[in-house]
């Protein structure tokens, strides 16, 4: 499998992933495990299945949010809800985000997810904090369930090797963010508000990237774009390994590329991943 393939797969199981951020059925499953607010529902659902970390533990996992972002959900959430009670609701909330959202999930999962839990397990999980905790995970007996955990397993795995990129260039989360923005990839105001950062900081890292030859004047110089572009690259390619276990992966991506089109509609586009619309 190659690093565009990676890619397309990429775009393929990002939006089945993200309904546990976006679908009401996710936001709704926090609030009655016990969880305060959005970011105290997704600082920690996503960061469950490591257990009740601290909150330096998710700022550098999870990379990119500001500081008192994080601090002002954990680790109190651990105090409102377990890390194994909020298990118990993420995964079924997103297999019934799901199935609403597309009925004929249950025929792609009956084939993708045995599949994508081999890609699981062929993925080296060395340095990769937030897979392996996922990997490790027993697998749901709801098929739809096991295709949303196997989808969410391999996504942390990609995000863990970019970010062990972009700190291998340097790079702070505020600068990450800001790069990100100057070269087209999310507007800089949507990471400014999901990010936590303020104006102020925003601008300090713009310097500190000027400083260092990657912008001018606010924009991407050429020697920014390339970086980003070489990180990107790399982050395919990374991706890309695990899924040479399987003897067909183009036929993986487009048994999922109906469900990702139907489920575009639960998130927003433009969207503070940078995710674009499938297809």
């Amino acid at each position: 499998m190659d690093a565009m393939l990676a890619r397309d797969m990429w775009k393929a199981t990002e939006p089945l992933h993200t309904v546990t951020y976006f679908a009401e059925e996710c936001r709704t499953a926090n609030k009655e495990v016990g969880l305060k607010g959005y970011w105290m529902g997704y600082f920690g659902s996503r960061g469950a299945p490591l257990g009740a970390v601290s909150a330096g533990t998710i700022e550098a996992t999870f990379f990119g949010f500001h500081p008192a972002r994080v601090r002002r959900a954990i680790p109190d959430a651990w105090g409102f809800a377990s890390p194994e009670a909020i298990l118990r609701v993420r995964g079924e909330a997103a297999a019934r985000a799901l199935r609403r959202a597309f009925p004929g999930i249950d025929d792609v999962a009956a084939t993708a997810a045995p599949q994508l839990r081999e890609v699981v397990l062929a993925a080296d999980g060395a340095g990769r904090a937030l897979f392996a905790a996922n990997r490790d995970l027993p697998v749901p007996e709801d098929p739809v369930e096991a295709l949303w955990q196997a989808i969410t397993a391999l996504r942390e795995h990609r995000g863990d090797g970019h970010v062990a990129l972009l700190t291998g260039e340097g790079l702070t989360g505020l600068e990450a963010n800001v790069l990100a923005s100057a070269v087209g990839t999310v507007k800089a105001e949507w990471l400014l508000e999901s990010r936590g950062w303020s104006q102020e900081e925003w601008d300090e890292a713009a310097d500190a990237l000027a400083g260092r030859g990657l912008l001018e004047q606010g924009e991407a110089t050429d020697e920014g774009r390339g970086l980003r572009a070489r990180i990107e690259r790399r982050t395919d390619e990374l991706a890309a390994s695990p899924y040479r276990v399987l003897d067909e992966p183009e036929a993986l991506y487009e048994s999922l590329v109906p469900a990702a089109k139907a489920l575009a509609d639960e998130m927003p586009f433009p969207n503070p991943i940078g995710l674009p619309r499938v297809g």
